[in-house]
């Protein structure tokens, strides 16, 4: 961690402590009891509140590995289980699209919630005009901007419960090396591509921030939202991009059925040219139990060796 970010940290810290009298904080955190609970809506958030909380938190995800939080609703009992949370983590930018109105309803009923997109220096972050000209929700496939959200959720936990405060900033310093790490890790494997060979292909537009940060050209069928169809004219039009620039692999999404990846396939065949499915790469969740790709890290290192390894072939 940057001695400025240090320095910034303290002050925060701080004035929590200062202030922990005045602030809005969990119920069970006001008499001292037990752990902070956590609900997260997404496998990426919960992880990272796991790792930031560490002991002080017992964290409940809303969905699980391969759940497609564009189109997620939340249930009766997940409505249940975030009015009794003490801090309920969302990622925001419309990603949750379906519950923007229920995160505006805790926070009216006096829920803590930390928002990542509050976290996020605005001037970074990706804007789709293919979309309306909405803000791309994807930040986690930038591992500079996931660090902002690290950041985020320490200084959020801090303030819900300042007893552990020096905790979660420990917790979030080491975690900062690691992401420091990660992010080494993923420039070395994309430097084996040249340049040209750096095209990623999948099912929707939810690599526009990697590609950013990390030198790939990148295209989706859909865009940055599963909510939108791809048309006949958009499967062909890219079937033809592929072809022009020999393109050897696509991508399927964990999160996407792959039937418009295996139709994009098919359609670049139709055109004389064979293009391989390179593999299945995590974009809206984490991999499930068992994957061994069950933390950010070791799902960003495993979508950056399937990319890599595939366009090499």
């Amino acid at each position: 961690m940057s001695r400025k970010l240090k320095r910034m940290l303290g002050i925060v810290l701080s004035l929590i402590l200062l202030t922990a009298g005045c602030s809005q904080t969990a119920g069970k955190k006001e008499s001292g009891e037990g752990s902070l609970n956590v609900v997260a809506t997404t496998t990426m958030l919960a992880d990272l509140a796991g790792v930031i909380g560490g002991e002080h938190v017992s964290v409940n995800g809303l969905m699980g590995p391969g759940i497609d939080p564009h189109l997620y609703q939340a249930s009766a009992g997940d409505v249940e289980r975030m009015q009794k949370a003490d801090v309920v983590v969302y990622n925001g930018l419309h990603l949750e699209g379906k519950m923007s109105e229920l995160f505006e309803n805790l926070s009216a009923q006096g829920i803590f919630t930390i928002c990542i997109e509050k976290s996020m220096d605005r001037s970074r972050l990706l804007i789709s005009e293919d979309d309306g000209g909405v803000y791309d929700p994807h930040i986690w496939f930038d591992v500079t901007l996931w660090k902002q959200a690290a950041q985020g959720v320490a200084e959020g936990f801090a303030q819900a419960d300042p007893e552990h405060g020096n905790s979660y900033i420990a917790n979030l310093e080491r975690y900062l090396a690691e992401l420091d790490e990660l992010n080494a890790y993923i420039q070395k494997r994309a430097a084996q591509l040249p340049k040209g060979q750096r095209v990623l292909i999948t099912a929707h537009d939810a690599f526009q921030y990697f590609g950013n940060a990390y030198g790939f050209e990148v295209r989706g069928l859909q865009g940055i939202s599963t909510d939108s169809e791809a048309g006949t004219s958009d499967v062909s039009a890219l079937a033809s991009f592929i072809v022009e620039r020999r393109i050897k692999a696509i991508f399927v999404e964990s999160s996407v059925p792959p039937k418009t990846i295996q139709a994009l396939q098919a359609a670049v065949k139709a055109q004389g040219f064979d293009v391989a499915i390179g593999g299945e790469l995590y974009s809206d969740s984490l991999g499930g139990e068992g994957s061994g790709d069950e933390t950010y890290i070791k799902t960003f290192r495993s979508n950056i060796d399937t990319i890599v390894d595939a366009l090499k072939a």
